[in-house]
């Protein structure tokens, strides 16, 4: 694999997505871009870190998707022609050309944001969605939130809900299809498991 790959990871919650990420990237020897991409798209936006955070992966109601066709392409554009749009698209652009930029210089694991749409267009990229089955999503978040079962289930709903509205608002594909991704993986089967999946896979196809 001579030039620069990414391997975008979109994710059920609670389905171990962000450890399936960061496991491949450790393993493939990258960089593995999470939370990271907010403080570079502030950075890069002039856009407070702690608004974009709180916008992160939620649903938009406003401005037709556009960054992946080229119709916004710097910073300069996010900070003054745009000025007027709402904090969610500024803050799905700011982030869209941090993910261009970062496909651009090196290779990485990207995960959610619609990196799948946004480098949809590029050679070298591998799309994974990562789902679950609701047990197995339910003892985890318990887990890790000191939840109830009845409290894990309703988190798990919520999130699962604006994750879904955030990316069919902006993205050109259905968040979760089968159609809009390479692979379409149950972690039920085993963390692990999955993340031998995808390092085989990205050895075997990205080139």
């Amino acid at each position: 694999m001579s030039k620069n790959y990414v391997i975008t990871i979109g994710r059920e919650f609670g389905s171990g997505g962000s450890e399936i990420a960061a496991k491949v990237a450790e393993k493939l020897g990258i960089k593995f871009y999470d939370k990271e991409l907010i403080a570079l798209a502030a950075k890069n936006s002039g856009i407070s870190e702690d608004v974009l955070t709180d916008v992160d992966e939620t649903a938009a109601n406003s401005f037709l998707y556009a960054l992946s066709s080229g119709a916004f392409a710097g910073s300069t554009v996010l900070s003054s022609g745009v000025a007027s749009l709402p904090v969610t698209d500024k803050a799905f652009m700011a982030c869209s050309q941090v993910i261009k930029d970062i496909a651009d210089n090196e290779s990485c694991v990207i995960v959610g944001r619609c990196a799948e749409s946004i480098l949809a267009e590029r050679e070298n990229v591998l799309s994974i969605f990562i789902h679950a089955d609701m047990p197995f999503r339910v003892e985890r978040i318990m887990k890790a939130r000191n939840l109830s079962k009845s409290e894990a289930e309703s988190l798990i709903k919520k999130m699962d809900k604006k994750r879904a509205a955030y990316h069919n608002y902006y993205a050109d594909t259905r968040w979760g299809a089968r159609s809009a991704y390479d692979f379409c993986l149950n972690s039920t089967i085993g963390i692990d498991t999955i993340v031998d999946i995808i390092v085989n896979s990205a050895k075997n196809i990205i080139k």
